[in-house]
């Protein structure tokens, strides 16, 4: 094949990647992006959307079980509900298919050239994709890696058979009556409790002693008791040691030595992702490394000139929406534009039942600091709007520093949060102070209500409480 010449190569099309390729080619910038799998990477295709859509075809479910049996407060009522977990997935992959035509659409109308196939290094500057019609070699001026992340896979659990990863589980044509889920973090409890609701028996084995631990005890409490009234088992401080001889159980073992057999008819393993740094010729370049992780500075330039790297494979936190952030800067960055990096404003969602967000410094995050602290939090049960859902568990709490009253971080439990996200970033990046919040008329009635109302409590004139 003839030899590519461009001004910037992105490796991999995931949301880092392919929002990086669509600015450059919006500026005007010759660049070629590779992938051998489908644009949109992970988040697209096997895990944010296909996820948000089982989790919500979950919770119409679970509705309409409660109407059939009469648990409707609002004296709706239903027979006989069923699901179809084939067409559900058939529905969740139409979703898919349809951003992902839109991203290649997307990369097509700002001029970038796609290439479908597996890249390596031969050197800084030079790139071999091996394509379904033989090798392609790429030269450019600027590299982007945006190769992503994989699933950790247990060596005494590995991938196959029964063992799934989340990958697995979203491709499912059946409910299985028994799952065990192997690790209680935001992809194993978002799965687990969708498909509680979906029917199945759920059983959480986490090796630590509290659930969801990148979060404070005080948002994961409510998310704990609707684990329970769902009916889900989940045994703290306990290891898993593999599959029973027979492979029809899990067997684990507890903190105080006490054997678990787990019958499950699927074995779902969420013990965490890991950046892939393999399998792109890293061995021909000479980059730093943090850990595991690609080292980069605050413009996501490696140690390698004119060699940059993106999302997952750069470290915590692993979301999407940091990477196209990044990709995005990037883009400017090899335009000629002054930009940099700062990451204190990108919100954490956990699409777990209730849900949970969380911006910025936790409290004690913030005692830790040094900092002395106004807290004020509002609850969902003095909501009008939460009343109206039906949904009246969580709050919302807000962090400031005590003498001027700059916001330092601001988190959230309770259904349909994870679209408060927005202002709660928005206040943090903009510098906002408790009486900026309290300042703004929030419209009635709406869940933000409770933002303004936990500003308030802050300043000690809260309205509603």
């Amino acid at each position: 094949m003839k030899e590519i010449a461009c001004k910037l190569l992105v490796i991999g099309a995931g949301p880092g990647g392919y929002v990086c390729a669509i600015r450059a080619g919006q500026l005007g910038i010759d660049t070629v992006i590779v992938e051998m799998a489908k644009p949109g990477g992970t988040c697209l295709n096997i895990g944010c959307i296909p996820s948000k859509a089982l989790i919500h075809a979950a919770d119409d479910f679970r509705g309409a079980v409660a109407m059939a049996a009469g648990r409707n407060a609002m004296g709706i009522g239903a027979e006989n509900p069923a699901i179809d977990l084939a067409k559900t997935v058939a529905w969740k992959d139409g979703i898919t298919g349809r951003l992902t035509m839109g991203v290649s659409g997307l990369l097509k109308k700002a001029g970038v050239k796609i290439v479908v196939g597996r890249a390596k290094f031969r050197d800084g500057k030079t790139v071999a994709v091996e394509t379904e019609t033989g090798q392609q070699v790429i030269r450019a001026e600027n590299v982007v890696i945006a190769t992503g992340s994989a699933p950790v896979e247990l060596p005494a659990l590995p991938f196959g058979g029964k063992v799934i990863s989340s990958t697995g589980a979203l491709s499912l044509t059946e409910v299985p009556g028994r799952l065990a889920i192997v690790g209680a973090g935001y992809i194993g409890l978002e799965l687990g409790i969708a498909f509680a609701k979906l029917g199945s028996k759920v059983t959480i084995v986490e090796a630590l002693d509290r659930i969801l631990p990148l979060y404070d005890a005080q948002l994961t409490q409510p998310v704990a008791r609707r684990l329970s009234a769902l009916g889900a088992e989940v045994l703290l401080g306990t290891k898993v040691r593999g599959m029973s001889a027979t492979g029809e159980a899990l067997l684990a073992e507890t903190g105080d030595g006490e054997e678990k057999r787990i019958s499950a008819d699927k074995v779902l393993v969420t013990v965490g992702r890991r950046p892939v740094t393999e399998g792109w010729g890293r061995q021909e370049l000479e980059l730093d490394m943090d850990g595991r992780f690609l080292r980069i500075d605050e413009q996501c330039r490696t140690s390698m000139r004119g060699i940059y790297a993106i999302g997952d494979v750069t470290g915590e936190p692993m979301l999407a929406h940091r990477a196209m952030a990044q990709g995005e800067m990037v883009a400017e960055i090899v335009s000629g534009k002054r930009r940099n990096w700062d990451k204190r404003a990108i919100p954490a969602v956990c699409f777990t039942d209730p849900e949970i967000v969380s911006v910025g410094l936790s409290p004690d995050e913030a005692r830790a600091g040094g900092r002395e602290t106004k807290v004020g939090q509002f609850p969902f049960t003095a909501n009008g709007r939460a009343m109206t859902l039906s949904s009246e568990e969580g709050f919302v709490r807000v962090v400031a520093r005590a003498d001027n009253h700059l916001v330092l971080g601001i988190q959230a439990v309770g259904t349909g949060v994870s679209e408060l996200s927005a202002a709660f970033s928005l206040a943090v990046e903009m510098g906002a102070r408790l009486e900026d919040i309290a300042g703004t008329i929030h419209a009635h009635p709406t869940l933000s209500e409770a933002f303004a109302e936990a500003s308030m409590k802050a300043l000690g004139h809260a309205l509603h409480v």
